[in-house]
């Protein structure tokens, strides 16, 4: 198969489900990145040779065509020069903003949705509910029951909705946490969904039984700041350090010393959610316990007092009783990570996503 994969952006750190879908897919990958006129297929320096161009160019102004027809037609170019028999086109509202070119190829698409795209409002009032990228899509991936069910909600037949959780990279099952350190860890972007603000709450409220336990939080985002300041105000600069964009190995390294992940995920204002968050499949991957919010996606695939210890969103004392739980009981800490590594390792495993995946893509062309 030649499969072209859409995304609005390039290799973002915190996309590696992205990254896993251009390395492990079967066939042949063309990635296109960007949106509009900046989309980009990587690896080529143009999607169509520079003297077509300048005549489309001169087409488009004789005849008055609107500005997005001159990257709509070097994308459609492209794809036909390079044989292309699917597309996966990574959210659902980019998918909405690729619509004129879906709508103008007869070939099998996969949307697929991954968190903001099915649960900001305003995004989904922007995409029309998603009515056309229903419509003109083969199938749709959901990566949360909830997600499933939102999708559903909006209009979705179920006939096209797959229900497909991400796998964490097989490296994450190689760690084989040491629980040697009174070490939590946290990974993802500084953003509402993620309230890490509750996080440090809840782990100001464990130090004055644990003062010697530290909180590592790593990542970027809008809420940085804010964190920072906060970490100030309650002088907490020995015990939480924010680490800034890890990369993966980094992470692995951290998840091996540390005693649990911690997350506090919640819906925001704008109804904005998590999908699945893979840094929770890949903790519970590498044998270390999550606490976290039971919020969408994480309750898929995290088993409460089996794998972890979930609370309701919001609930800061809840969430620092469960960190108290594993400091005081590491031998717990252990038995929850265990299972955990089991629990993923049979049921969320990248290569079941992965084929999952292919079997999606080959049905969608051999049904077209």
């Amino acid at each position: 198969m030649n499969i072209a994969i859409f995304s609005p952006n390039q290799n973002p750190y915190s996309e590696t489900f992205i990254q896993a879908h251009k390395n492990y897919l079967k066939g042949n990958i063309f990635y296109y990145f960007g949106s509009g006129s900046q989309i980009q297929l990587e690896g080529q320096e143009r999607l169509m040779p520079l003297l077509r161009y300048k005549i489309l160019r001169v087409f488009a102004k004789l005849f008055r065509k609107p500005s997005a027809y001159l990257w709509q037609e070097r994308i459609l170019y492209s794809l036909k020069v390079n044989n292309i028999d699917a597309i996966l086109v990574e959210y659902g509202n980019h998918a909405h903003h690729l619509l004129p070119i879906l709508k103008a190829l007869q070939k099998s698409i996969v949307v697929h949705f991954h968190g903001y795209d099915a649960s900001h409002r305003d995004v989904i009032s922007r995409c029309n509910n998603y009515e056309d990228v229903f419509n003109v899509a083969t199938y749709i991936v959901a990566v949360s029951k909830v997600m499933n069910d939102n999708l559903l909600k909006m209009g979705c037949p179920k006939g096209k909705l797959v229900y497909n959780v991400y796998g964490p990279q097989p490296e994450f099952h190689e760690v084989h946490p040491i629980f040697n350190k009174k070490q939590f860890i946290g990974i993802g972007r500084f953003t509402d969904k993620k309230a890490p603000y509750y996080t440090i709450l809840a782990f100001n409220q464990v130090l004055s039984k644990h003062p010697d336990a530290t909180l590592l939080m790593a990542g970027d985002g809008d809420l940085h700041n804010m964190c920072k300041n906060l970490i100030r105000h309650f002088k907490l600069e020995k015990s939480i350090t924010l680490l800034g964009i890890i990369n993966p190995k980094q992470f692995r390294t951290l998840l091996s010393e540390s005693l649990a992940f911690v997350q506090h995920s919640i819906t925001a204002e704008n109804g904005d959610m998590e999908g699945t968050p893979l840094a929770v499949l890949e903790a519970s991957c590498a044998g270390v316990p999550v606490i976290a919010t039971s919020h969408a996606g994480i309750s898929d695939v995290i088993v409460h007092k089996k794998s972890g210890l979930l609370c309701d969103e919001h609930d800061v004392d809840a969430m620092a009783e469960n960190m108290l739980c594993l400091l005081d009981n590491v031998n717990y800490a252990k038995e929850l990570g265990l299972f955990g590594k089991k629990h993923i390792a049979s049921n969320f495993s990248m290569e079941r996503h992965i084929k999952k995946l292919d079997e999606i893509l080959l049905e969608a062309i051999e049904n077209k």
